[in-house]
């Protein structure tokens, strides 16, 4: 498991409540270290981001784009 460290946090206040990050609710996304204020936000964010990689993609190889 990758030790995240606060000081390569891309954010300074939590999207969630806008209270500052906490060095032990950090998490990555997209590649990027993202803090919140606490775990709680942390695994709402998790959780939400999970539910939007869960569902399939609607402009698909294969589509023929909308004219």
């Amino acid at each position: 498991m990758t030790v995240l460290d606060l000081a390569d946090c891309i954010n300074e206040t939590c999207p969630w409540s806008g209270k500052p990050v906490a060095a032990d609710s950090l998490t990555t996304y997209r590649g990027r270290v993202v803090g919140f204020c606490n775990p709680g936000c942390r695994e709402k964010f998790d959780k939400a981001i999970g539910q939007f990689d869960a569902v399939p993609e609607r402009h698909g190889a294969g589509r023929e784009p909308a004219s």
